[in-house]
């Protein structure tokens, strides 16, 4: 992908939380919370809770950043990303769909770089 190197960063830094917040959903919803409601054991469920709430707090920033400097408007895009981190395994759906919607708008910014101009 040919972008700028602080939209490169923003996109990294944007991939990592959105695993780690995607597996602690995970962890939450199917494990933790099961075992606090069926099971009667809150532990797992009290670690994993704030965990994940800290964690998605520094996703919404980390996601704003990342739309912000790629450029995006407010909707649909930038809502979008901000609520994938609250449904298990959209995390997962959304990162691979920015990393591929940023890698086709610079190869388009490229095209358009590098294309003759129109006389």
């Amino acid at each position: 992908m040919d972008v700028n190197p602080e939209l490169r960063s923003a996109l990294r830094r944007y991939q990592v939380i959105a695993w780690i917040v995607g597996v602690l959903l995970i962890v939450l919803v199917f494990v933790a919370v099961p075992l606090r409601y069926i099971g009667g054991e809150p532990g797992l469920s009290a670690i994993v809770s704030p965990i994940h709430g800290f964690g998605y707090m520094v996703y919404l920033v980390l996601a704003f950043d990342l739309a912000r400097r790629a450029g995006w408007a407010l909707w649909p895009r930038m809502v979008c990303l901000l609520l994938a981190g609250t449904i298990p395994v959209v995390s997962f759906v959304a990162e691979r769909w920015v990393r591929r919607t940023l890698a086709a708008e610079a190869a388009r910014s490229t095209e358009m770089t590098t294309a003759e101009p129109v006389r």
